[in-house]
């Protein structure tokens, strides 16, 4: 087997010191521009590769970052994980995955302890938020970690969306519009982005005295906005629908146009999440926005600042909403009776 071409092997062949190729290989500033392209062709040429354990173990750190998650199906859980995914690599660092494979507390306690004891510097935490109410789940002591999600721990960073502005406005968008009330479809009740959306929109109806009808509950998906569409247009005649997210709201359409109704005429619609889909929606769907590639930008943001010693904090990131085409003031009375 031929001999690994070293550093000092490197060194030799582009004429500099090995100080300068290590310099080169950790992306170290100040080599001049000749130096660095004459260390580059040296390693093209003998196919060094930098040994990256070794320069862990000598620094203490991987460069490596661990993201816990439940599921990618959620739009907002993997346009996140891109988002750090890309940002990690920008910084220089990498990235390891650990799915969870149980919805259950020690599913997540194992997640934690597997990737405290892999060659890490720090986690990024995107978990069901029903985890967050077990008392006795915990973080690796010394494990620089970040949630995603609301602040439970003092001693871990939090980065979060604002639910309730986006879902302020969206209500009262279509109180102002005409609507005596609105109706929604919220998503799971174990969810702690679900429970914020329908409580802002609980307190805003009851803000304005108007009249809450008892929300129904979907599992995030167009199956279940269709479902719970079609039970919703049966048993009510509602002008107005807030729904907890797009997808459902996509299954929301599908019921509204088998009932013979249109939107925004009969029926007006507002969703959440702003996923690339929903300016397509047949009309193009009013939705909250909430950004993404920020939040990923931000959690990678927040490691960073706690492997350069800072303290844990909290970051909040307002949502805001998009409107298009799928609202509407409410059909005058005899419209109404047209499709009764």
């Amino acid at each position: 087997m031929a001999k690994r071409p070293s550093m000092s092997d490197v060194a030799r062949h582009a004429g500099v010191s090995a100080q300068t190729v290590s310099r080169v290989s950790n992306g170290a500033p100040y080599v001049s521009k000749e130096k660095r392209e004459r260390v580059l062709a040296a390693m093209r040429e003998l196919g060094y590769r930098p040994n990256s354990a070794a320069r862990a173990m000598k620094s203490g750190m991987f460069r490596t970052i661990g993201v816990i998650y439940e599921s990618l199906h959620p739009v907002g859980n993997h346009r996140t994980l891109e988002a750090i995914s890309e940002i990690a690599a920008h910084k220089g660092y990498t990235i390891t995955l650990m799915p969870l494979d149980a919805e259950t507390r020690n599913a997540a306690d194992g997640a934690f302890t597997r990737l405290g004891e892999m060659l890490i510097d720090a986690a990024i935490a995107i978990v069901p938020s029903d985890f967050y109410h077990q008392p006795d789940w915990k973080l690796p002591a010394d494990l620089p970690s970040v949630i995603l999600g609301p602040p439970i721990f003092s001693d871990v960073s939090t980065v979060d969306f604002d639910q309730s502005i986006g879902t302020r406005q969206a209500v009262n968008t279509l109180l102002d519009l005409g609507h005596d009330t609105v109706y929604h479809i919220a998503g799971p009740q174990e969810s702690y982005s679900a429970r914020s959306r329908e409580a802002t929109w609980r307190d805003t109806l009851t803000q304005r005295a108007r009249k809450v009808v008892p929300p129904l509950h979907g599992d995030w998906t167009p199956d279940s906005g269709y479902t719970l569409g079609r039970t919703l247009l049966d048993e009510s005649q509602p002008t107005a629908v807030f729904v907890a997210n797009d997808q459902m709201a996509l299954g929301l359409y599908r019921a509204v146009i088998e009932k013979g109704l249109r939107i925004p005429d009969d029926i007006s619609v507002i969703g959440f999440d702003n996923i690339d889909e929903s300016s397509a929606f047949p009309p193009p769907l009013t939705t909250v926005s909430q950004d993404w590639e920020r939040i990923g930008k931000e959690a990678l943001s927040s490691v960073l600042k706690l492997l350069d010693g800072e303290s844990p904090g909290r970051t909040v990131l307002p949502t805001a909403l998009i409107e298009r085409e799928s609202c509407a003031p409410p059909p005058r009375e005899e419209e109404a009776l047209r499709h009764l």
